[in-house]
């Protein structure tokens, strides 16, 4: 199965191309709004001499992360089932981190922070050993006190624009090709209107006041 494997979760925008488990293509751009996901997967086909219309799966990386980045990915895979009824695939970018730390051959326990603002982080913990990454805790959001209770105990995991307020930390972002490796072995599809963000807090709405009446001179 040729799959389409997008991660717009961090600033690093990257996508891939695979047949199977195999990386035929790849293309990344820092940026982070900037970044144009079309012009990425044209690179990424050029590289492994494919047209659009041999893509057979879109799987996405659903965050936690850059909303804006993670909505326009989504919707770019909606579009393409419209259009060609392909099958998608929503796969949580902490998953895919916890894979590519395992593939740099880091084991034992491992804590992945996320900046979710307002000083809370998303967390989520795993164990790695032997090819497995198993979770230990769920993805969560906690105060900066408890993910530096999390760092005490266990390897971190973060994005660059952490490692200053967790020095012991490795940094690593989600990419896209390890999100296509691990949708390789994935058959959960999903139909577009049920692929949605990972968005740990509650939305609030302010709602605006009626608009001002000024009276007639």
């Amino acid at each position: 199965m040729k799959i389409l494997a997008v991660e717009f979760s961090s600033d690093q925008r990257s996508v891939a191309i695979l047949n199977g488990g195999g990386v035929l293509g790849r293309a990344e751009e820092t940026g982070g709004r900037t970044a144009r996901a079309f012009s990425l997967i044209e690179r990424a086909l050029s590289e492994a001499t494919l047209e659009r219309e041999a893509i057979e799966c879109i799987a996405v990386g659903t965050g936690p992360g850059s909303y804006a980045g993670i909505r326009s990915s989504i919707a770019l895979a909606q579009g393409w089932q419209l259009a060609r009824g392909i099958r998608l695939l929503g796969i949580s970018s902490v998953e895919c981190l916890a894979a590519q730390a395992l593939a740099a051959g880091i084991t034992g326990p491992i804590t992945i922070a996320i900046d979710a603002q307002r000083n809370e982080f998303y967390c989520a913990s795993y164990e790695l050993a032997s090819h497995h990454c198993t979770p230990t805790a769920p993805l969560r959001l906690v105060s900066f006190d408890d993910a530096l209770a999390h760092a005490a105990r266990s390897q971190m995991i973060v994005w660059p624009n952490l490692q200053a307020r967790f020095p012991q930390s490795r940094v690593l972002m989600p990419d896209a090709a390890m999100l296509g490796q691990l949708a390789a072995t994935r058959t959960d599809f999903l139909n577009g209107s049920a692929l949605e963000p990972i968005y740990l807090r509650e939305t609030t709405f302010v709602k605006a006041p009626p608009p001002r009446i000024v009276p007639a001179i």
